[in-house]
């Protein structure tokens, strides 16, 4: 049985319980961040932190926790659930008043946090990596303020079933004729000797994996250019990859049912992965 945080306490999954009147439960008033595990050491912790706080701060909300007792709360789950390969979930909320109400409640209300730990061996080897993911596309209904990392996953979620009902892996979002990002990653595509990827703003969320990634593409000489693109142009391109916390660097090989390429994972994607599991291994905590 997993070991859980919860409000200061290490619990038992089974004791850990949030009021009914939690604002993450009633309004999705809440952040989370989302840690990988490799070697029993986290990946690239520093910048989920420095995220988490902004998005706390953009949501005027405030932390129960300091940056390093957070770290150290992490350490202390993946120490007590043997956790080798797998990810560190966080989420924080407003916390629970005594009754339902739009208004947030008194500065006082003592935010909610919860973590817990998932263990997914073989995580850095998925054999998703050498197969290559399909992705369909669907419009972008979420909220304008997707550089906040907040709890309202509906739409993702929604999105993540239309791609399963389609036979493939996940969706890719598009608003105004161009693609925003995938229901829980950053979207790329190569073209040429050229990576494409859509520019940071409050249409996206600004992923710690891409920042990680496209550092070391440009250290390996590799070209970036970020701004928009669209689906057709995602269709002709040479290859297609998303990247996330949980999926790393992980290969699309096709795009509304059209193959790029020959349909199998192109060797930019490979080499990206490659170099972003050896490098962030060497800075783990």
């Amino acid at each position: 049985m997993r070991t859980v945080y919860l409000n200061g306490d290490y619990l038992p999954e089974t004791e850990a319980k949030v009021s009914i009147f939690d604002r993450g439960f009633l309004m999705a008033d809440g952040v989370y961040e989302v840690t990988s595990v490799l070697d029993g050491k986290l990946i690239d912790f520093a910048g989920h932190a420095v995220r988490l706080e902004r998005s706390l701060s953009e949501l005027d909300m405030r932390s129960p926790i300091s940056m390093d007792d957070l770290l150290e709360v992490h350490r202390e789950l993946v120490r007590l659930n043997e956790i080798e390969e797998g990810m560190v979930y966080l989420q924080i909320t407003r916390g629970a008043p005594n009754d339902r109400d739009f208004a947030y409640p008194p500065a006082e209300t003592e935010p909610t946090i919860v973590l817990f730990t998932q263990n997914k061996p073989g995580l850095a080897n998925s054999p998703a990596a050498l197969k290559g993911m399909k992705v369909i596309s669907i419009p972008d209904a979420r909220w304008g303020r997707r550089d906040i990392k907040t709890v309202q996953l509906l739409y993702p979620s929604m999105g993540k079933m239309m791609a399963k009902a389609a036979g493939c892996d996940d969706a890719w979002m598009v608003e105004d004729g161009a693609v925003t990002e995938g229901t829980s990653n950053n979207a790329y595509i190569v073209k040429g000797n050229t990576i494409i990827t859509r520019q940071l703003s409050n249409d996206i969320l600004h992923g710690i994996t891409r920042a990680a990634v496209l550092r070391f593409a440009k250290e390996a000489q590799m070209k970036v250019e970020e701004r928009a693109f669209t689906i057709a142009e995602a269709q002709e391109a040479d290859e297609a990859f998303i990247t996330s916390a949980s999926t790393f660097v992980m290969p699309v090989v096709e795009i509304d049912g059209t193959a790029l390429g020959d349909g199998t994972p192109g060797p930019v994607a490979a080499r990206l992965r490659e170099i972003y599991l050896e490098e962030s291994r060497k800075t783990a905590v």
